[in-house]
C-alpha cells in the first residue's frame, strides 16, 4: 500500500509510468478507498500502461478484460469446461450405467441422471475468464477493464455486483466474495 501521493508517484515512475498530481492523488485514494478507477481518453494516452505500472509497482497479476460489442458476461465471467466433462462421463460411463441398471423406464434413468447434475456443474469444471478469476484469486490483483465503453448491458450488470459488492454469481454454483478486493482500473475511449 502505498503511504502517500508522492509514493504513489514515484513507484509508478519506478515502472516507467510518469503520473501527474491529480493522476498520482487518484490513484493514491483507489487504494486507500478499494473504489474502481475510471479513466476516460483516446487511444495511445497510457490508461492501458497506468494499469500495467500500478500491478507491477504493487506487485500485483494484472488481469484484463478487454471489452468488445456482442461480448457476454460468460466470456467476462466464467465458461463451463465442456470437454472435461465429456471426458468424466465417459470414465465414469460404467458408474452411470450402474446408476440406470435397473431404472425401470427412460423417464426414470433420466431422472436419476439428473440428481447427479450437481456433480459436473462444479467447481472441478468452472473455467473461470478475467472477472471470476479476480474476485477468486488468492492473491491480491489488479483488473483491468479495458475499453468498457463497448460493454454490452448483461456484462455491464456483471460489473456492477463486482464493483459494488467485489462478488460475482455463478448460478450453478452460487456467490463468490473476493478475498483481497482487486484495484479496479476501467479505461474507456470516450
Amino acid at each position: 500500500m502505498f503511504s502517500s501521493v508522492e509514493d504513489v508517484r514515484e513507484a509508478l515512475a519506478g515502472e516507467g509510468y510518469i503520473a501527474d498530481e491529480r493522476l498520482a492523488t487518484t490513484v493514491f485514494l483507489q487504494t486507500r478507498l478499494d473504489k474502481p478507477l475510471l479513466i476516460e481518453g483516446p487511444a495511445g494516452v497510457g490508461k492501458t500502461e497506468l494499469a500495467k505500472a500500478l500491478a507491477a509497482a504493487t506487485g500485483r497479476r494484472l488481469l484484463r478484460l478487454q471489452c468488445y460489442e456482442g461480448q457476454d458476461e460468460t466470456k467476462a465471467l466464467y465458461e463451463w469446461d465442456y470437454g472435461k466433462q465429456l471426458l468424466y462421463t465417459q470414465i465414469l460411463r460404467e458408474k452411470i450405467g450402474q446408476l440406470v441398471a435397473d431404472a425401470s423406464s427412460l423417464d426414470e434413468a433420466v431422472e436419476r441422471i439428473g440428481k447427479q447434475e450437481s456433480v459436473f456443474f462444479s467447481d472441478r469444471f468452472l473455467a473461470p475468464r478475467p472477472l471470476l478469476e479476480a474476485v477468486r484469486s488468492e492473491v491480491p490483483v489488479v483488473l483491468l477493464v479495458d475499453e468498457i465503453d463497448r460493454a454490452d448491458e448483461s456484462l455491464e450488470a456483471v460489473l456492477l455486483e463486482l464493483l459494488g459488492e467485489y462478488q460475482v454469481s455463478v448460478p450453478e454454483i452460487g456467490t463468490f466474495t473476493a478475498k483481497h478486493a482487486p484495484y479496479v482500473i476501467l479505461t474507456s475511449n470516450n
